[in-house]
């Protein structure tokens, strides 16, 4: 029988899932291994060929510890929340719910084809009240916690209570926002429940307060920066604005020196790495108050500097558009400048504001602060590459020392201050060079280490600054004003938040007559009718973000099923963490942070035993499209015609490219008649042929809809099969690098499972094997490849082992070899790629149907490497004749003897007495007659 793939890989898949062959404990004598996949969203458009490719790589990872012995769990699941449902329900009307349960059971098809070995007995899915029945309760536990810096880690706020009930604010070391108010046990026992929660809300780790968010009024919600591109989101391009919002947030802040810490214990690429060091960004420098100039009551500008030697440069300030001093600093005769700059400041993003580094813009605020050290007057102004949200949202200028502030004060024509010792302001001064110049005696002649201190000591006497450490990462935002999200646990008492209880858990999601805001402007569960708290008290109306169910999923697949915690303490302590992750970098400072700070936190709690959730971390690179094109004549006009002319044929005519579908394309051959009945406007073209074909042109492009060059998966399946595809994705090229899709190559993939095939049959395709024993060429053959796909694996580097594959399956063929002892190794050893035909063959070898995912990959045996025989080369007067195999053990004498014996070398010598015979061991016989 030849290779019916499609008959195959349906059986297997079949009975892989009636027997929940991948079904796995959380309790096993073996040694513990968890392998998990980013999961993915549900989009209605399935599959592409680039998706799987992580997926394959885990599966094989995953196929062969089982083979290693190992209790591996590798399951699957969908983040199934998201504004792609909900932007289609918007525009039909269907509830999310719907459009997300078909797309589920698209992917959930598309996946099952490919043949993986998910345990789905674990599936979750984001947007199921019984999971995110524990986003909302992990939710309450960060609310009721707050960060003890003594301890450093998460405590109870009602321990915090407790402080307060005893000593007030005094000796309390926390986490908490800067306008956290100091008062005495006195005071706390006197103030109202409402004032108390107010207070309390400063500390907690999600806790509500205005923030500066991306809006998008045409979306009617909050974005990510990374949803927002060039001041427009990046789904519909719409505008987006800067505005100012009562928004939850989580204080991931107060965990910046763990999540730095905890990059140093972790397998992952360094690039990631460093991206999330840059991203927290600490900051070793000081805190610098510069009081605001002719005010009665004192008010203060702070900034973070890195740099304070730097502080006698600084010839102004400058406040980030959306500071909160703004306003009161904004003179009479500045403020129609200053609206006008803040309204034009809404309309970029942060992310642009920090990327555009060579314009320059700002506002004069009008007003002046006073130099901490000199009390000179420095002026105010308001500019957009300063970030409301970094550092204090304010700088001290140092036009001499910062090119960014170097331009701002060029263009303004404000002072540029250099700071010299005494004999160098007097030799600038003599050769009146651009700038204004400053003499300090306080620092004069000292280092930057060993100024630092002294001006710092300086600044605590005035009261005006102080030694800090800073971080760049902001507290996360952490509400979307959007329907297909998770509630938030949360009832309004007299504008106060308060949880609504556990066992009150989960808070479902109302339905609504629409998916868009109110009419006054509140987010889509505002319309939501008769939905609230003991019918009194109005619910949040914000769900969470896109982050918040992926920041801990992989704990609920290690008891998906539980209806009383998120995951027993039996099976956390069991699984532990995750040992393997695969995924894309583009998740390195949004879902990889948001999940490392979740993970630290339920540690503190309690409910985790490990500090990093990922151990080892693999980010797959993208597979491209490879687009074709077709290119329309043009007429004397530059009119398109309906005539195509062939890619070879380009330079004798005018022609346009457009993209063609590469679906209809093979090796660059355009299928004319396909292409005719692909659109009715190419009903009757015309084609101008070379050689009788229409070649296309090609390029590598991001694999996309609108550059028609998106490969289905299910097409490769249904022409090759699953396991041809599995093999060719990892034969494309190391799994870290990003590489081109060339449905072109994946015939020799095809062709060497075709090959592999035939090694268990006979030339008329009947089964066959020989239980003779092996010859040791087809020993070495098979050790090779055990060694090879061994190291392969263990490195990741799966493509090697394809082509390794390939030249096993040749060296066996060619030594015609059937045997049962060599073939059966040989298929545990490739299972991990092609487990369809493996299993197949498993079977047809007479072995238990399905075992073979639970045997023992095989040993290898070094032995059977060693080279105990060489092929001499045989020459005649120089001239190689022929090759004879002869033991490596053999001295110079007994070669000879063994040589001279050959019947075919005595055909050659034609009975003459050799003059000469020249024998170098292991190389060569020259035989001279």
């Amino acid at each position: 029988m030849d290779y019916q793939f499609r008959t195959i890989e349906k059986k297997w898949q079949k009975f892989w899932a009636s027997n929940q062959t991948f079904k796995v404990s959380n309790t096993s004598n073996k040694p513990k291994y968890y392998v998990l996949d980013m999961f993915p969203y549900p989009s209605g458009a399935g599959l592409h060929v680039g998706h799987p490719l992580g997926y394959i790589a885990s599966d094989i990872f995953t196929r062969y510890k089982r083979l290693k012995g190992f209790n591996v769990l590798h399951p699957m699941g969908y983040d199934s929340f998201g504004l792609p449902a909900e932007q289609y329900a918007i525009q039909t009307g269907q509830h999310p719910a719907i459009t997300t349960d078909t797309n589920i059971k698209r992917y959930r098809e598309q996946l099952d084809n490919i043949g993986f070995s998910f345990d789905w007995s674990r599936e979750i899915r984001t947007s199921s009240p019984s999971y995110y029945k524990w986003t909302q309760w992990i939710f309450m536990q960060l609310f009721n916690s707050y960060y003890n810096t003594d301890m450093d880690k998460a405590q109870s706020i009602e321990s915090l209570i407790a402080k307060f009930e005893q000593n007030g604010s005094e000796g309390v070391h926390a986490v908490s926002d800067e306008d956290a108010s100091n008062f005495t046990a006195a005071d706390w026992n006197h103030f109202d429940e409402e004032r108390k929660q107010v207070e309390l809300l400063k500390y907690r780790l999600a806790y509500l307060r205005e923030s500066s968010v991306n809006w998008c009024q045409a979306l009617g919600t909050v974005l990510a920066n990374d949803e927002v591109k060039d001041g427009v989101s990046e789904r519909g391009g719409y505008p987006v604005i800067q505005k100012k919002m009562m928004q939850w947030s989580m204080r991931i802040t107060a965990y910046a020196e763990r999540l730095l810490e905890g990059l140093d214990t972790v397998d992952w690429p360094e690039p990631l790495v460093e991206m999330q060091r840059n991203w927290i960004g600490k900051s070793i420098g000081a805190s610098v108050k510069f009081e605001v100039a002719d005010r009665q009551e004192p008010t203060f500008v702070e900034v973070f500097t890195t740099r304070v030697d730097t502080i006698y440069g600084v010839s102004f300030v400058v406040l980030a558009p959306e500071h909160e001093l703004v306003a009161s600093l904004v003179k009479a005769e500045q403020q129609q400048e200053v609206d006008q700059y803040i309204e034009q400041t809404k309309k970029k993003s942060e992310r642009d504001r920090m990327a555009d580094t060579r314009s320059v813009s700002g506002a004069f605020t009008g007003s002046y602060v006073l130099h901490p050290l000199t009390e000179e007057k420095i002026p105010v102004w308001i500019a957009d590459y300063v970030l409301a949200g970094y550092g204090t949202g304010a700088v001290m200028a140092v036009p001499s020392g910062d090119q960014r502030d170097y331009l701002f004060a060029k263009h303004f024509n404000l002072p540029i201050i250099k700071i010299l010792d005494s004999q160098q302001l007097e030799e600038e001064a003599d050769s009146r060079k651009e700038g204004v110049y400053v003499h300090s005696d306080l620092i004069n002649g000292l280092t930057y280490e060993a100024a630092v201190p002294v001006l710092i000591k300086e600044l605590e006497k005035k009261k005006a600054g102080k030694a800090k450490i800073n971080f760049r990462m902001r507290d996360a935002i952490f509400g979307r004003q959007r329907y297909w999200g998770e509630p938030v646990p949360v009832y309004f008492k007299n504008e106060t938040p308060y949880l609504i209880k556990e066992q009150e858990l989960p808070l479902l999601l109302p339905e609504v007559d629409k998916y868009l805001p109110t009419e006054s402007g509140e987010p889509p569960l505002g319309r939501a009718k008769d939905w609230k708290y003991q019918q009194m008290y109005e619910y949040e109306l914000s769900t969470m973000p896109g982050w918040a169910g992926s920041s801990w999923y992989w704990y609920r697949y290690m008891d998906a099923e539980n209806d009383r915690v998120f995951a027993s303490k039996e099976a956390v302590d069991y699984w532990k963490a995750v040992d393997l992750y695969i995924g894309g970098s583009e998740h390195a400072t949004g879902h990889l942070l948001y999940s490392r700070f979740w993970n630290k936190f339920l540690k503190d709690i309690g409910v985790v035993k490990e500090e990093e959730p990922f151990k080892k971390l693999i980010n797959q690179g993208m597979i491209q499209g490879r687009s074709n094109f077709i290119y329309r004549l043009l007429d004397e006009n530059g009119t398109g015609t309906n005539t195509f002319v062939s890619y070879g044929l380009l330079q004798q005519y005018k022609t346009t490219a457009l993209h063609v579908d590469v679906n209809i394309v093979h090796n660059d051959v355009l299928d004319l008649a396909k292409f005719r009945s692909s659109r009715p406007e190419y009903e009757n073209a015309d084609f101008i042929l070379e050689d009788g074909r229409y070649v296309c042109g090609h390029e590598v492009e991001k694999m996309s809809k609108s550059k028609f060059n998106v490969v289905n998966p299910d097409d490769i399946i249904a022409q090759y099969g699953a396991d041809t595809l599995r093999m060719y994705e990892m034969f494309l090229g190391p799994l870290e690098q990003s590489k081109p899709w060339n449905t072109n190559g994946i015939e020799g993939v095809y062709k060497f499972l075709r090959k592999f095939w035939k090694l268990f049959h006979d030339p008329q395709l009947n089964f066959h094997v020989s239980d003779e024993r092996p010859t040791k060429a087809e020993l070495k053959s098979l050790h090779k490849i055990i060694k090879k796909v061994e190291d392969d694996i263990e490195r990741f580097s799966f493509n090697t082992s394809v082509s390794s594959f390939m030249i096993c399956v040749n060296e066996l063929t060619d030594l015609n070899c059937n045997k049962r002892e060599i073939l059966q190794e040989l298929i545990v050893v490739l299972s991990p790629y092609a487990p369809h035909i493996c299993e197949e063959l498993w079977e047809l070898l007479g072995n238990e149907a399905g075992s073979l995912s639970y045997v023992s990959y095989p040993k290898f045996n070094p032995d059977f490497l060693i080279e105990n025989e060489f092929e001499y080369p045989i020459s005649f007067n120089g001239k190689m004749r022929m090759k004879l195999n002869m033991s490596l053990s053999l001295e110079p004498d007994d070669i000879e003897k063994e040589v001279l014996n050959n019947e075919d070398v005595q055909r050659y010598i034609d009975g003459k007495q050799p003059k000469k015979v020249i024998i170098v061991k292991g190389k060569i016989v020259n035989i001279v007659v």
